[in-house]
């Protein structure tokens, strides 16, 4: 055969791998090897040395596996006899696939039979050269997809066809059911379909020097025509009719429930509302209350301070009285017109009514009066003699209390107040005050009936004198 002095390959990308017509080489020969090609060394049918991308100068000392095969003969050109493969190491894009029949298929939902097919495109490249040459290729002058390849005697295509064939009528049902796939919709889902179906397949070729990168289900061939698949779609179709209600009536349920929850935020917002604006009031209320208590009892307090201070001082509210008389009677005399004889008796007169009201208080000034006011000016009554009171004595030092007073100047104890027959002591404010129903001070009422025995009890007093009971 004809002897090369440059060895290439540069033919179509489809082919796999490709056999030079050259097989005697002369030491020096330039091998040329591209960047997406890889060349294997056959001799006597048994693969040798492989060479990457790049300019390769064929001689003994660059082949060792040759090298045991030839002397080295120095000086001199030797011919020998073998032959080159050239392995083509591009992915191989969109190499279709397809089923050669119908797939039997069992829909796992209502149990109906189907028939369907599979078809798509693969992507294909070598992954280990000897073992595609050795398993594959064999003594053939190459191999490519396709049947156009020339002098090949078979194609890839029609090698794995079968394979191909088997591994989609196997699992693809199977990735269907575990995916828990709709046949109706199984478009949808062509993408995980395609991985699993990749995931089957790559491990057969790989067998064979041979990867799978991609793999994609193009088309999943439905039986329209079949009575089975109607009735399939129209249960599908009846399926999603179903949860579209049932998807309407939870979203009703949930809007009624939302509208609920709001009404309800309303109701005890406004609830609240007027809660705290009566908490408010309330409280309000009770502030003015404890407010006007307090005044009420401040000013208890400083009457009881007043009345305790005059007692001190040895005069009584009744002494306050009759002084504040006094001494209207004396401005009247002061301001009396001496010069005018009838308007003097007229002011004698005038004053004489005026002041004979207050003839309990001043008896003598009602008398001084009686004859210069004339015959019809009432007479102030005549205080019925009465004996010097005795000496109050304090029951805890024994010193003289003056009259009306509270407590001892001497010791400061308190002194009882006296209970005459037409006073009473209140329970309430412990006031001595006039005999009544309710105290002048405090407004306390005074019981005159006790309410466990029924029997009469004085007002004013603390405990009932037949049962004990408090008053």
């Amino acid at each position: 055969m004809k002897a090369y002095d440059v060895i290439k390959y540069e033919g179509d990308n489809s082919t796999f791998v490709w056999k030079h017509p050259c097989e005697d080489f002369n030491t020096g020969t330039q091998l040329i090897v591209h960047e997406s090609q890889e060349a294997l060394f056959f001799m006597n049918g048994q693969a040798l040395d492989l060479f990457g991308a790049g300019r390769h100068t064929l001689e003994t000392e660059n082949l060792p596996l040759l090298t045991r095969l030839f002397d080295k003969l120095t000086g001199k050109e030797k011919a020998f006899h073998c032959e080159v493969y050239f392995v083509n190491k591009t992915v191989q894009m969109a190499l279709k696939w397809g089923t050669d029949s119908k797939i039997r298929f069992l829909e796992p939902t209502y149990g109906i039979p189907v028939e369907i097919g599979a078809s798509g495109e693969m992507n294909l490249a070598v992954s280990d050269a000897r073992k595609l040459l050795v398993k594959l290729v064999g003594t053939m002058n190459g191999i490519a997809w396709g049947d156009e390849g020339a002098g090949f005697t078979k194609s890839i295509a029609s090698s794995f066809r079968p394979m191909i064939s088997t591994a989609v009528k196997s699992t693809l049902p199977s990735c269907i059911k575990s995916a828990g796939v709709d046949i109706v919709e199984i478009d949808e889902h062509l993408d995980d379909l395609s991985k699993s179906l990749r995931d089957k397949i790559s491990a057969q070729f790989e067998d064979y020097g041979l990867t799978v990168p991609e793999l994609y289900i193009t088309n999943v061939l439905l039986p329209e025509d079949d009575p089975n698949f109607r009735r399939l779609k129209e249960l599908h179709t009846i399926a999603i009719q179903t949860r579209m209600s049932q998807a309407d009536a939870i979203v009703k349920s949930a809007r009624a429930d939302a509208d609920a929850e709001i009404a309800a935020a309303q109701r005890k917002a406004e609830l609240e509302r007027q809660t705290t604006e009566t908490e408010i009031a309330r409280r309000q209320a009770e502030r003015d209350l404890i407010k006007a208590q307090a005044e009420a009892q401040a000013a208890k307090m400083a009457g009881f301070a007043e009345a305790e201070v005059m007692a001190a001082k040895g005069y009584t509210q009744k002494d306050v009285l009759t002084a504040d008389v006094q001494k209207a009677y004396a401005e009247g005399i002061g301001n009396m017109n001496i010069t005018g004889g009838g308007s003097v008796a007229s002011d004698m007169i005038g004053l004489g009514l005026g002041v004979a009201a207050a003839g309990a208080v001043a008896p003598g000034i009602g008398e001084m009066f009686k004859g210069i006011s004339g015959a019809s000016a009432p007479a102030a009554p005549t205080p019925a003699p009465t004996s010097a009171p005795a000496e109050e004595k304090c029951a805890k030092c024994g010193a003289t209390l003056p009259e009306g007073a509270k407590f001892c100047l001497e010791c400061g104890e308190r002194v009882a107040p006296k209970v005459s027959a037409e006073t009473v002591v209140c329970p309430g404010c412990g006031s001595t005050v006039p005999k009544g129903k309710f105290c002048p001070e405090c407004g306390h009422k005074f019981v005159t009936a006790c309410p466990k025995c029924g029997s009469a009890v004085t007002p004013g007093a603390k405990f009932c004198l037949e049962c004990g009971e408090r008053l």
